[in-house]
């Protein structure tokens, strides 16, 4: 059985209403961490940077706005199939990300062939790694805090 799911995309970087640019994102989905997405981006100059969060705020937030506290996605225009503006918060600071939809229905289109949304908790292994992607979550956002 394959354990994960990769995809790159090419999101815009929304620095302000006038000024954006491309960069690289790399999505992850594993078997053994089932409930949680990963995007990593890749800012130039600066290390990359990973995010964790719901695979279902993922697939919620492309077609409605949803998200509360660190992690905010919505479609970019509500009546259309279009774009997703993705925003990442930690206190003051946040970062506006917009992808094509597309791309991530793809994407959450093959995690959800590896798991099926709603059966993650039948993963037989997934109690016994779940302490192990717990650790590796509070070290990726120790490393980018």
């Amino acid at each position: 059985m394959r354990e994960s799911v990769q995809a790159e995309v090419m999101m815009s970087f929304l620095v302000s209403e006038e000024l954006s640019f491309r960069i690289p994102v790399e999505l992850r989905y594993e078997t053994c961490d089932p409930y949680a997405v990963r995007l990593t981006f890749h800012l130039p100059g600066d290390a990359p940077v990973t995010w964790a969060f719901g695979r279902e705020l993922l697939v919620d937030g492309v077609g409605r706005p949803c998200g509360d506290g660190d992690v905010h996605i919505a479609p970019a225009e509500p009546e259309t199939f279009g774009d997703v503006l993705i925003r990442l918060q930690v206190g003051a600071d946040q970062a506006l990300f917009r992808s094509g939809a597309v791309p991530l229905v793809t994407f959450l289109d093959r995690t959800d062939k590896l798991v099926p949304l709603g059966q993650e908790g039948s993963l037989a292994d997934f109690d016994a790694h779940l302490d192990e992607a717990l650790d590796r979550i509070l070290a990726e956002e120790q490393s980018a805090g």
